[in-house]
């Protein structure tokens, strides 16, 4: 399994994959999950991939010399790769056309086998002359793009890293602190699903660049991630420990639990004591 996230935020994009496939008494693979498209000053792409690593891995080699009709070859123009695309719509277009064309040769066979076409891919970027773009493509190649009221996308296992992502992200956060969120998300899917794991590869993209420099491999070791793991747990417990325990007399309590006015009971059948039971 894998768990990846691209965030678009009016200061930029950030992205972090994982990059464990398989996870099992006697047998962990390692793959990596994020590949980055780039000529400087023209346009810069990322791709973030999860699902059956094999057709992952055809799409990738396949999205580079992909081809789709736009309709602009009338005008006498080639038809449109992700290297001459003049908008990331277009791009993701190429991308989805991709995924359908290892649909068409594989789809048949490993369905035969009992195997699920499961491939979803984070595929965000900026090309020249155009505002930056983020999208979710699915398995059947079509796609969903961001928006300022849902500034970011998961893919693979999600549901753990989710809470964290939902309260403190929106369009105007800053890179560094959504980079910082995005990495106590993946601590929190690290902590809870063995599916998942380290290296982790973590991209940040400032608006406008059209190349990053900002990207970095991390491991076990990286002195930053330890703090993020150590320090964010201790935190939690610190917040949890300073919550009032319920009260369920009322009391004096600021906040009780049960009050008199609002005793909502589930329905109860109470036996008389002086009946038999058999």
């Amino acid at each position: 399994m894998t768990y990846c996230v691209g965030i678009r935020l009016n200061a930029g994009l950030v992205f972090l994959s994982d990059s464990r496939t398989n996870a099992g008494l006697d047998q962990i693979s390692t793959y990596r999950k994020m590949m980055i498209y780039e000529r400087p000053g023209d346009r810069f792409m990322v791709l973030l991939s999860a699902g059956n690593l094999s057709i992952s891995q055809s799409v990738r080699e396949i999205l580079q010399v992909e081809k789709i009709d736009t309709g602009s070859d009338a005008l006498g123009r080639e038809p449109t790769t992700i290297w001459n695309a003049t908008s990331m719509f277009d791009a993701a277009r190429v991308l989805g056309s991709a995924v359908r064309r290892v649909w068409d040769q594989d789809g048949p066979s490993l369905k035969a086998s009992g195997v699920d076409f499961n491939a979803s891919m984070i595929f965000g970027g900026q090309i020249r002359g155009e505002a930056m773009r983020l999208f979710l493509v699915y398995s059947a190649g079509n796609f969903i793009e961001a928006t300022r009221e849902t500034c970011f996308f998961q893919i693979g296992e999600s549901k753990y890293g989710k809470p964290i992502l939902d309260r403190v992200l929106t369009p105007a956060t800053p890179l560094d602190t959504a980079a910082k969120c995005a990495l106590v998300s993946m601590d929190s899917t690290l902590k809870s699903n063995l599916t998942v794991g380290l290296p982790l590869d973590l991209l940040v993209y400032r608006e406008g660049a059209l190349k990053s420099d900002e990207h970095v491999c991390i491991d076990e070791h990286n002195p930053y991630f330890r703090m993020i793991r150590s320090t964010w747990g201790q935190r939690l417990r610190e917040v949890f420990d300073g919550i009032d325990d319920p009260r369920w007399d009322g009391g004096d309590a600021t906040h009780p639990l049960m009050t008199a006015a609002a005793r909502y009971e589930p329905m109860r059948k109470i036996t008389n004591p002086s009946e038999r039971i058999v």
